[in-house]
């Protein structure tokens, strides 16, 4: 098509103080702002609307340049497509091809930490920190190939961390699934890697159950000589036996000292529910030890850095390193299992231990239970279990209360 204008016409065209306007033949005119800028653009009509569709500035842009960039419009235009969609495609694909598994993990960690537990958001953040986005971070995600995410899980493997390595082979997949949904990838690959790794074998938490060893930790934690919120929060943990990120992330506001009574929103519990925590007298009478050092503030334990923070996921653990237990030896989760043995050993109710302990009911019928079921077996249960400890750490012989009911 042959147009109107001229280069020289263009070069000499002088701005005013309007937007002016020469066109040049099938939709395409070169616009010349009052700042002098001069652009290409093409008027069309799609879907019986006018529309405009930049094509670039001149002299970036020639004028044969720009024609050739009408023609090929127009072309899309004459197969039913609207250029401007088509062109927004084109970009959305670019941009694609350029994004990173880096770039997507970000953005799919940030969409779904709402989800988890601070503590397990901050968990599965680091872990892939730490184990994949060394290698993956500025890959194009749609470029990964099952070999090359093999040899990432393969570098866990070979390191002995073989849960680890599978769940992280779980959580890329997660983010290539998300890819895949929003545009940015084909396929998951880590699909292709099913049975690639070798079956683990479930490990325990470590955890002292013996009531002879029992008896020595807790004696062991009334001697401690760290401060006193890492000691209050090592005489706590086995007396409430939740989780460690429940247990440092407490809050004065969720406890009731007079009722006895601690309720941990649904946000913080790995299952989303609200858990009650029963206090025994002797969890309450740490607790008011406690108070007058940490109560004006939000947390219960808060970090020795920051009383605006909680106490460091490692503390706990720490502190039962410096009294001379090793991690195959006995953890802060540990004192879940701690309880959840003995607790079935006394031949306590087996529902009111597991709710107790939060746990996922796995079987569905039983799965209607709320929060606040078994509550009063549970109260009674948590101080029975308090005594029981009581007694192991004083050195009598204890007999516990389910046993003595049953005699």
């Amino acid at each position: 098509m042959i147009g109107k204008l001229t280069d020289t016409a263009i070069r000499n065209a002088k701005p005013g103080p309007k937007p002016k306007r020469l066109f040049d033949g099938g939709g395409l005119y070169l616009e010349v702002s009052p700042a002098g800028a001069k652009l290409w653009r093409l008027k069309y009509r799609f879907g019986g609307k006018e529309k405009r569709l930049a094509l670039g500035a001149y002299p970036a842009v020639s004028l044969a340049a720009a024609r050739e960039r009408r023609d090929e419009a127009r072309k899309v235009l004459a197969q039913g497509v609207d250029p401007a969609a088509a062109r927004k495609a084109e970009q959305a694909e670019a941009r694609a091809q350029e994004e990173t598994f880096g770039d997507i993990a970000r953005e799919w960690f940030d969409k779904f930490k709402h989800t988890w537990t601070p503590d397990g958001a901050e968990d599965i953040w680091q872990r892939l920190e730490k184990n994949v986005l060394p290698f993956l971070r500025e890959r194009p995600i749609r470029e990964i190939t099952p070999p090359e995410l093999l040899a990432v899980i393969r570098r866990m493997e070979s390191r002995g961390v073989l849960e680890t390595a599978r769940r992280q082979l779980q959580k890329c997949g997660q983010v290539f699934r998300y890819a895949v949904a929003t545009g940015r990838a084909e396929r998951d690959p880590s699909l292709d890697l099913r049975g690639a790794l070798p079956p683990t074998v479930q490990k325990h938490h470590a955890s002292v159950t013996d009531p002879q060893a029992v008896a020595a930790l807790l004696r062991a934690v009334e001697g401690y000589q760290g401060t006193l919120v890492t000691q209050c929060a090592l005489k706590l943990a086995p007396l409430v036996f939740v989780r460690p990120g429940e247990l440092r992330r407490a809050e004065w506001s969720e406890i009731d000292l007079a009722a006895g009574e601690w309720r941990i929103p649904a946000a913080k519990m790995k299952m989303k529910e609200q858990h009650i925590v029963p206090l025994s007298r002797q969890a309450v009478t740490i607790l008011r030890e406690l108070h007058p050092l940490t109560g004006a503030g939000l947390y219960v334990f808060p970090s020795e850095r920051s009383r605006s923070r909680p106490m460091s996921e490692n503390t706990v653990n720490a502190a039962l390193r410096r009294l001379g237990y090793s991690k195959d030896e006995m953890t802060g989760h540990g004192f879940r299992s701690m309880a959840s043995t003995l607790l079935h050993e006394q031949g306590w109710n087996r529902d009111a231990i597991e709710r107790q302990l939060a746990h996922a009911e796995r079987n569905k019928v039983r799965a209607a239970y709320n929060y606040a079921e078994f509550l009063p077996e549970r109260r009674k249960m948590m101080q029975a279990w308090a005594d029981f400890l009581d007694g192991l750490r004083q050195g009598g012989k204890v007999i516990p209360l389910r046993h003595q009911d049953a005699s």
